[in-house]
């Protein structure tokens, strides 16, 4: 077992002027000594690409390095993206999937809308998996869609997929819904990290360690170590994940819910 003090977080917006997540260098820096204090040793920067911010991955990785510089070895900085399935971004994949991914390994973070989840898009995840590329569905919990349809979850993730919720979910930041899907999901198997999705110091900090309390309070110290330390620096370094439980069916679901 690794040292649980330590804790890997591969989706956050701490890089300033890509999108809604920090918005100076000051406040990127401070987002980063906020992770080093709450025991995150590596970071994966995941600006988003979609129909507001545009993805450029020269000037994130750029500022990747400028941060890396400024905060030096106490904390391991990689890049990523929060990917939406749009048809210019799909386009850009198939051209060069490498600057998307997470550590430009193989793993992808891929973020539904909230508006619509048409169909289609399950051709679209497994046309991502043909290409070889591991996708991660991005906090399904704080989706409306997929939290009434969580079949569709299922799918995903018993096709090849993974699921990762976000850290402020468990500890109830994202409301009591939120908080019910994602503890029942990761006991159903269908969640393999747990990550920040930080975009502040604030409303929405660079910290894991109350999220990791929560799963060790209710699933034990191996699942969380799973959840937040080696199945996420297993992609981060590109590696098949330890940790891939079996799916309990919809039955065992809801006798899980009677011990609320």
């Amino acid at each position: 077992m690794m040292d649980s003090r330590i804790m890997i977080d591969l989706h956050c917006h701490i890089l300033s002027g890509m999108d809604d997540g920090a918005r100076s260098a000051e406040e990127s820096l401070a987002m980063a000594e906020m992770a080093i204090s709450d025991g995150i040793t590596h970071v994966v920067a995941t600006p988003h690409s979609n129909n507001e911010y545009r993805f450029d991955f020269a000037a994130v990785r750029q500022a990747s390095m400028d941060l890396q510089r400024a905060v030096g070895d106490r904390l391991k900085l990689a890049t990523g993206c929060d990917f939406h399935l749009s048809p210019e971004n799909i386009a850009a994949l198939k051209r060069d999937a490498a600057p998307f991914c997470i550590h430009q390994k193989d793993c992808l973070l891929v973020e539904f809308n909230e508006f619509s989840i048409p169909p289609a898009m399950d051709q679209t995840i497994y046309e991502i998996q043909l290409a070889g590329l591991r996708p991660i569905i991005t906090h399904p919990e704080r989706n409306v869609i997929i939290r009434t349809q969580p079949k569709r979850l299922e799918k995903w993730i018993r096709t090849g997929g993974y699921g990762q919720v976000t850290g402020g979910s468990l500890t109830g930041s994202f409301g009591t819904a939120a908080r019910q899907a994602a503890l029942a999901w990761i006991a159903r198997g269908l969640v393999h990290f747990v990550a920040s999705d930080a975009h502040n110091l604030t409303s929405r900090p660079h910290k894991l360690r109350a999220a990791y309390d929560v799963v060790r309070a209710e699933f034990g110290e191996e699942k969380a170590e799973a959840l937040f330390v080696t199945n996420p620096l297993a992609a981060f370094e590109g590696r098949p994940l330890p940790h891939v439980p079996e799916i309990v069916e919809e039955l065992a679901k809801r006798k899980w819910f009677l011990f609320f």
